[in-house]
């Protein structure tokens, strides 16, 4: 609303043409639609005439989404990573999906560069690689180096995103609430609320040039842990320019010595529940492709020094209280005291509990702090596949819920479970051995729901963040 005081104040900026167009939108709804209400009408038929057809229709979801690009891979990743989220049979399928986006062509790329920079953009590079470093879902990643020399990481953003993930979203509050009147012990009605929050942010680059400006101050500290410094004269809402960082694939050091695969892990538990227990902010994406891993510099046989974070698009911001329940829970499953056990699930958000809940939700969180508890040296889980971690504890867990059931999963829980999974994933991938136990009573020392809002607050204010 302009100012009655200024009548001659600057104008409205010109309208934004990519902003949840309707033809877009409805466009990418029917393309999509077309797909997934096929599989859904096969997943309520086989329902509708007793048939378990599980496997069956996974598989036949799985392929359907698989013919598909941009934001509904994205979800159905996320969807694949939450436990409990979906059967084990459709998780499992959704988990081989890969990200297939085609990247997009430079005649393309140019084009969406003039809109983001202007007609002169090329002029403000020292050079732009053609050709992409990386495509997924939402976006593409290209090599540049800045007038000063500075290498550079140039992500740009796929036209009508925006459009896009709104349709998308809508076909994942269908398939949900079929899955809400076929399996209801678990109400999944939140964990779709959060995975739309989620994803909608990941499309705001000037919140994400905000989180890694966060990070940057959180892990200031932390050699092991390097993040990438923000070009803002070379950012805008759809297009984010940081430092290149550079280093090698988390996967190639799985079959080194064990010292160098441990110094990997200590750094990716610092990257992750430092943020958590000091300030209340985790990456909510721990997927391999978000790392690389830096070496010693000046050596012949460089060993690696730590670990580069590379993406910023999925973090989550908890409330102090959160957080103060994470550590209670701990607590209270340490020390065998139930009240504050109950306390830590009523503070995240858990309503009715009974008795056989509580013992239902103990199964769960026993085996997410198991290695916290654990004050020895040891892996995360024994013989267990990185891609499995979990999912015999979720389908344990959600037997016991349909006596319970249904039990709506806090929203700011979702993210929280899927990261910590993710994060023990990464772990087992590298056959690491360590005190979990030490690490994790080092990052709660001298912890205060207090003192973590008052860093909270102070680290949020400088980077420019709500």
């Amino acid at each position: 609303m302009s100012d009655p005081e200024k009548p001659h104040s600057d104008p409205a900026p010109p309208r934004d043409r990519e902003a949840n167009r309707l033809s877009a939108r409805a466009l990418r709804y029917a393309r999509v639609g077309t797909q997934v209400g096929g599989v859904a009408a096969r997943i309520a038929g086989t329902r509708l005439f007793g048939m378990d057809q599980q496997q069956g229709n996974a598989a036949a979801l799985a392929a359907a989404l698989g013919g598909l690009k941009g934001p509904i891979m994205k979800v159905a990743q996320l969807m694949a990573t939450i436990p409990d989220a979906l059967p084990p049979e459709y998780a499992a399928q959704l988990a081989t999906l890969q990200n297939q986006a085609p990247p997009m062509g430079w005649a393309f790329v140019k084009r969406r560069m003039i809109a983001e920079l202007g007609a002169d953009w090329a002029s403000r590079f020292l050079s732009f690689d053609k050709e992409p470093a990386a495509a997924a879902s939402l976006g593409q990643v290209h090599r540049a180096r800045a007038l000063d020399g500075t290498e550079l990481a140039v992500k740009l953003q796929y036209p009508d995103m925006q459009s896009a993930v709104e349709a998308d979203l809508k076909q994942l509050g269908m398939l949900l609430a079929i899955h809400r009147r076929m399996e209801p012990a678990i109400d999944t009605t939140e964990i779709a609320e959060e995975i739309g929050a989620r994803v909608r942010e990941e499309l705001d680059y000037e919140r994400e040039a905000a989180h890694a400006a966060l990070y940057a101050q959180m892990l200031a500290d932390e050699a092991a842990v390097r993040v990438p410094r923000v070009h803002g004269d070379l950012s805008t809402g759809r297009l984010l320019t940081l430092d290149w960082l550079e280093g090698r694939r988390l996967l190639d050091f799985v079959d080194h010595p064990l010292e160098p695969r441990n110094a990997i892990a200590r750094a990716m538990f610092t990257a992750w529940w430092l943020p958590f227990s000091r300030f209340g902010v985790i990456h909510g994406d721990p997927h391999l492709g978000n790392y690389t891993v830096f070496e010693e510099a000046g050596t012949e046989n460089a060993e690696p020094a730590g670990i580069n974070l590379l993406d910023y698009g999925c973090i989550r911001i908890f409330p102090p209280s959160f957080v103060g329940g994470v550590v209670d829970l701990y607590r209270g499953l340490q020390a065998g005291d139930g009240a504050r056990v109950v306390h830590a699930y009523e503070t995240w958000g858990f309503r009715g509990l009974t008795n056989e809940l509580i013992e239902v939700l103990n199964i769960w969180a026993r085996f997410i702090y198991g290695p916290l508890l654990d004050d020895r040296v040891r892996t995360i889980a024994d013989g267990v596949a990185p891609g499995e971690y979990g999912r015999r504890e979720a389908f344990t867990v959600h037997r016991a819920l349909k006596q319970q059931g249904p039990v709506r999963v806090p929203r700011e829980f979702v993210f929280m479970d899927r990261a910590a999974i993710g994060l023990g994933g990464v772990f087992l991938h590298l056959k690491a051995e360590l005190n979990f136990h030490a690490l994790f009573e080092r990052a709660i020392a001298d912890f205060a729901v207090e003192t973590v809002a008052a860093r909270q607050g102070a680290a949020l204010a400088k980077a420019g963040l709500r």
